[in-house]
Formats: structure tokens, sequence, C-alpha cells
């Protein structure tokens, strides 16, 4: 096996051509994910890599695929969670294997059928796909898995969580047995683990970042703060910090509405989610991207394909369903090694989420103290309590004082179950 050297890319175990397309695109140190993977992947052998979005790893898997198809007969198949990312991926392969002439399908909702048919007919060395439009070609014959030699899960736990498991199953189903099977994923649930149990040929597992964890250098804050008072809190937080952010909703009818409510403070904004065109959803990531908008607000399932360098703030206006969203959410900041921001909403009575995000990060999420003009949380004083700490805005800073200690000790004092 080739033992990750100190050379940077040169010393993986790339071939010629590819490393010259890497240099060309400027990239000069390997990521550690691409580090620990691009040489277990090139020698063809099965891998699950628990990394972080940001990380890198489309050339983790990437540059050995590219390099891989070059020396076996076969395709590549990539699939993935979203529309977004599918389009992120496939540039980001040209980008390496233009020069080699690189053929490629994407294969996603909401675009033409018969221009991908086009593609497929082309034959393609790599198809990129979302698993509900991978199934509509299946069944409509138009493409054959049975020359696939590698095969790449890209955010395995998202497609997952998004029900996609029916359709992995008949896609796996449908791939030669004898194959490389790659799969990335940000964390590593029960789905996980059964499908290395049954899809994979004794993985080698290369884990970046603990199973669950998050991106050490995200700073991470909570607000407690009334419902009817987020978005002041937003209009305020936009103004303190002047570069792009990203803000999260649970809705699409939220995220529509505070889109338009954000362009009204006098920032431009767009908004991303599963109701909105193709098109729309790509002139709102494009606009993120180039700064055409400084705001851009998502819910958890467009997200997944913000692949976007700079963002220096992530503002859960509403605290995810699930915790583990709430790791891909802050996952969008503090990326290449950068530091970033993650600031959450949360209302007293979603206490209780708040502590079942710290289960999960195995930490305490700071809780910072309301700007001075904005209404404080409602919180019933107890009874015969008649000292400063009544007020709610102290209650806010007491939370904040000591840490998970001094929350339950203010819990216990005030007579309020542990959140």
């Amino acid at each position: 096996m080739i033992t990750p050297s100190s050379n940077g890319f040169a010393g993986l175990g790339i071939a010629p051509s590819l490393l010259d397309a890497i240099h060309r695109l400027r990239y000069t140190e390997p990521t550690p994910v691409q580090l620990r993977s691009i040489p277990i992947g090139i020698e063809g052998k099965d891998l699950i890599a628990i990394a972080q979005t940001g990380t890198g790893k489309t050339l983790a898997f990437g540059i050995p695929m590219l390099q891989r198809l070059a020396q076996i007969k076969g395709r590549g198949l990539i699939l993935l969670p979203t529309r977004e990312l599918a389009v992120q991926v496939e540039e980001s392969l040209h980008a390496i294997g233009k020069s080699l002439g690189l053929r490629t399908a994407l294969l996603i909702g909401g675009a033409s059928m018969v221009t991908q048919r086009n593609a497929l007919q082309r034959k393609p060395h790599v198809v990129i796909a979302t698993p509900g439009r991978m199934l509509d070609h299946m069944e409509q014959r138009t493409l054959t898995l049975s020359d696939v030699r590698i095969l790449v899960l890209d955010e395995a736990d998202r497609m997952l969580d998004m029900g996609f498991a029916p359709q992995i199953k008949r896609i796996l189903a449908a791939v030669p047995r004898q194959r490389q099977t790659m799969l990335f994923s940000a964390t590593m649930p029960k789905g996980i683990l059964e499908i290395a149990h049954r899809h994979m040929a004794l993985p080698i597992h290369v884990e970046i970042a603990p199973s669950g964890t998050t991106i050490e250098k995200v700073i991470q804050e909570v607000f407690f703060v009334q419902k009817e008072s987020k978005s002041h809190l937003l209009e305020v937080l936009l103004k303190q910090y002047p570069g792009p952010i990203l803000v999260f909703t649970r809705t699409k009818y939220t995220a529509s509405k505070l889109a338009r409510h954000v362009h009204t403070m006098g920032h431009a904004a767009a908004d991303i989610h599963s109701n909105r065109t193709l098109a729309q959803r790509r002139d709102a990531l494009e606009g993120f991207k180039s700064g055409k908008y400084r705001v851009l607000v998502a819910t958890d399932i467009a997200a997944r394909g913000i692949h976007v360098t700079g963002i220096e703030v992530v503002i859960n206006f509403d605290l995810p369903s699930q915790p583990e969203d709430y790791v891909h959410r802050i996952g969008r900041t503090g990326r290449a090694g950068s530091e970033g921001l993650a600031i959450s909403f949360a209302t007293f009575d979603q206490r209780s989420d708040v502590r079942n995000i710290e289960r999960l990060l195995r930490k305490t999420l700071p809780v910072r103290q309301l700007p001075a003009n904005l209404p404080a949380p409602r919180m019933s004083s107890p009874r015969g309590v008649h000292s400063d700490s009544s007020n709610p805005q102290n209650q806010n800073a007491a939370y904040n004082r000591y840490g998970r200690k001094g929350r339950e000790s203010w819990n216990r004092r005030s007579g309020r179950r542990r959140y």
C-alpha cells in the first residue's frame, strides 16, 4: 500500500497527467481526507471516509476514479443527494479530467431527459446522478449499470436522511458485485454500517473528524429569543457581520418569506429550496458565489449542494429538526482551515433541542446575551424570587456565565427542568 508522504500530491501515487492538472488548478497541498483517501482509492480498495463538508472530498474520490478508469475497462458512477451537489461535482471532475478527454453524464431531476439520454449515448466515462433520476433512467432502460467498476456514494448519510434508501438498494443490486466502492459521509449512522456490511468488500475506514462532531474551527453560539423577535435579531446581526451569510430555515415557506424580508432590510438576498426550479436554484447559488446576493436563505435539503468558500457566518434562524442536520448546516462555514461562526436562534421551549445538539457535539454551546433593544425571551419567574436574576435578560446571561454547570444550577434554582 502507498504510504502518504510529505511531498504533497506528488507523494500519493498520482499519475503524472493528473498531477499536471492538479498543479494547473493551483492545488498545492492535499487536505487530510485527500492525503489518507487517495492512496487507498488508487489501489482499488473499498473505502469508508468520515469527513465533514468542505474538506476536499470530491478530489479524494475523483482523482482515484479518473486514474483507475484510465487503467481498466468500465465506467464510474457517483451518487449524490441533491442536484446542486451533483452539478458541482461534475464541474470539479471536468476541471481535473478535461485535458484527458473525460466524458461525463449528469443525471438530475429538473433537467431534460432527452439531453441526458444523448449524454448517455456518448458513452461517458463517469455518470453523476441523484438516486431518483438514476432510477428513472434504469426503468426506461436508457443506461445499463453492468459496466460500472467504480461506485461512489457521496454524502451517504444525507441520502439516507432524505429517504433514498430504497433507491440506493435498487441501484446497488444492479451494479456488478466485482467493483470498487468508496463511501463518504459526515456521520456514521446505522444505515451506513448496513450498506458497508452488505455491499462493500473489507472497506478501509478513514475518519478525519470524530463521527457526529463538527468542524473545530467553527465558533458556535446560541441566542435564546422570542419567536417574534427573530427577524429583528437577524437584522442586527446582518449589520454586525458585513460578509456573506447563509441563513437556514425549517420550511420552504419561511425561506421565501425571510428572503423577501431581508431584501427590505437593504441586503441582496435569494432563497433556495425544493420548490424552486433548477434554473432558479442555480441563479441563487451562482449569485451567492459571485457576490450578487449577500444573503442566501436555504432549507436543509437544498443546502446539501452549497459548497461555497468564504461564507463567514451561518445563522440557524430555525433550529433543525434533527441534531445531525445542525452538523451539516454549520459545515458550510469554517472551510479550508479558515475560521467560521455559527449562530443559532432558539426559543426557551426549544431547550431540549439545544441539549440534543450538545449531546451530539459532546460540548456546550455558549449562550450570547441579546442586544439591549430586543425583548428578552418570556420565562416565568419562580415564586418568591425577587432578585435581579428574575429579569429575562439576566436569565440569558446566567445561562451563559458558567457553561453547562451554570445552566444546570440555574435550572435547579429556578425550578425548571434541565434542557
